[in-house]
């Protein structure tokens, strides 16, 4: 390498430092392929901005996607596809993601490839219904009466324990509580001092107790003590507001994938609160069409009486030419539910052969009728200058300097490789870069990483080659 030859006190790159941090209290995140897209970046008209959230060209696309965002939050898109096709590398990915981005985090998105269907736990079928059924959310709105403040008082009282003549019990707690209208004192029954214990819960705290339950909660630390040096990082919060005794709206989210797999597996009572806090993560099981059918009852009873509300999210199945015609076939049924959500395909095919047939060609691999009842927007190849534009914020997301030649380089790279590629020069350039001293990539780390990694047409060119010289060879 010619990193290792610059200066015989180079360091080795097996002991390369780690790079450095934006700020020496901020916790390092992971930098995923798609972090810089942050939404479709459309102005309030609809229309692509140019250069807007993170996303680079696609105006038509993008546009199309933002019709169909605004379709989904009117909620007249449920039971309906959209399919995303183009050639690898032109953003049907990040345009979903922009999609979630832009519904929000209360609305569900499960992101799924066309390959998980083929488990050796469940079915294929199963595999589609479980996805379908984490898209949608139900939001669960709940009154209760609560006590809520600061805690200035935390008094166990002590009696002699009737079941022996040896040791005490808490007979009873006393805790008071403090708002910006006024205090309170409690006097609560001794299970409700045990839940405060496993909270670790002290004066100074703010917590809201449940009346009807005596459910405890640690809301944080008050913000009166936010000047006191602790050693373990707090979460401070204000003073509640109002009085200690209150009536409070709750709202909670889960999904009904989240229920048939409580249900699966029941613990506790048999109330839908209790269902949602008895979730568990264990081995997949599947589900039955019972089961799914009894809690599209009890939800829909708790619909109609008001206190929930089922929102429709969005499932987005990438490579769905990956599908075999048992899964196409089962998807329009799934299509056709009266509960259910957006759908979001997407495929880098043309006319291929549909798999688990051996005669029914069709575009995007796609049989047909599901064909037809999908929205199909098309993403189109980037240009030079596009490409550029993407590598550039890429290594801005990424806290690396690149030289205008290095930049140019990367441009030309990625419109005769692919765009994949170009971006995965990136940080190894930034390695070499960084072993010789320099404070950015040169154009000399870009050529070496040239001589190390082959894109794939010079590879697929280079085995053409070969196998054309084994030929002649053989002949």
């Amino acid at each position: 390498m010619k990193a290792s030859t610059s200066a015989s006190t180079a360091t080795p790159a097996h002991n390369a430092p780690l790079p450095p941090t934006t700020s020496s209290n901020a916790r390092s995140s992971r930098i995923a392929p798609h972090s810089h897209i942050k939404g479709l970046g459309l102005t309030s008209e609809g229309y692509a901005n140019v250069d807007g959230a993170g996303f680079i060209g696609q105006t038509n696309a993008r546009e199309a996607c933002g019709v169909v965002v605004d379709l989904i939050k009117s909620r007249k898109f449920s039971g309906r596809a959209l399919l995303l096709v183009g050639a690898p590398g032109t953003g049907k990915t990040a345009l979903a993601l922009a999609v979630s981005h832009e519904l929000g985090t209360k609305v569900p998105f499960c992101p799924m490839v066309g390959s998980e269907v083929y488990s050796t736990e469940v079915k294929k079928t199963e595999v589609l219904a479980e996805a379908f059924r984490r898209a949608i959310g139900l939001r669960i709105k709940e009154t209760k009466e609560i006590y809520e403040g600061e805690v200035t008082e935390l008094t166990p009282t002590e009696a002699e324990n009737p079941l022996s003549g040896y040791g005490k019990t808490v007979s009873h707690v006393v805790i008071g509580l403090k708002t910006v209208k006024g205090t309170k004192q409690l006097r609560l029954d001794p299970t409700i001092y045990e839940a405060i214990l496993k909270e670790k819960i002290v004066v100074g705290d703010v917590v809201y107790i449940e009346q009807q339950t005596g459910a405890v909660k640690r809301v944080g630390r008050s913000d009166a003590y936010a000047a006191s040096y602790d050693l373990e990082s707090e979460t401070y919060v204000p003073l509640p507001k109002g009085e200690v005794h209150k009536r409070k709206e709750l709202v909670q989210d889960v999904t009904l994938g989240d229920l048939d797999s409580a249900n699966a597996r029941p613990q506790g009572g048999q109330d839908i609160m209790s269902v949602m806090g008895s979730l568990v993560k264990s081995g997949r099981t599947e589900v039955t069409d019972k089961l799914r059918r009894e809690v599209n009852k009890v939800v829909k009873g708790y619909v109609d009486q008001g206190v929930a509300e089922v929102v429709p999210g969005v499932v987005f199945i990438d490579e769905v030419h990956m599908l075999d015609i048992e899964c196409f076939t089962y998807l329009n049924a799934l299509l056709e539910s009266p509960m259910a959500p957006t759908v979001i395909l997407a495929t880098n095919r043309g006319n291929s052969l549909v798999r688990g047939t051996t005669d029914i060609v069709s575009p995007h691999g796609v049989p047909v009728d599901l064909l037809d009842r999908c929205m199909i927007v098309k993403t189109d190849a980037y240009t030079r200058e596009q490409i550029g534009k993407v590598v550039q914020t890429r290594a801005n997301v990424e806290g690396l300097k690149l030289s205008p030649e290095v930049l140019n380089k990367l441009a030309g790279e990625g419109e005769s490789s692919s765009l994949r590629y170009a971006l995965q020069l990136l940080t190894p350039a930034s390695i070499l870069a960084h072993l010789a001293g320099r404070a950015q990539i040169e154009l000399e780390d870009i050529n070496e990483m040239n001589e190390l990694f082959l894109d794939a047409k010079t590879s697929a060119a280079m085995i053409s080659e070969n196998r054309s010289v084994d030929t002649e060879m053989a002949s």
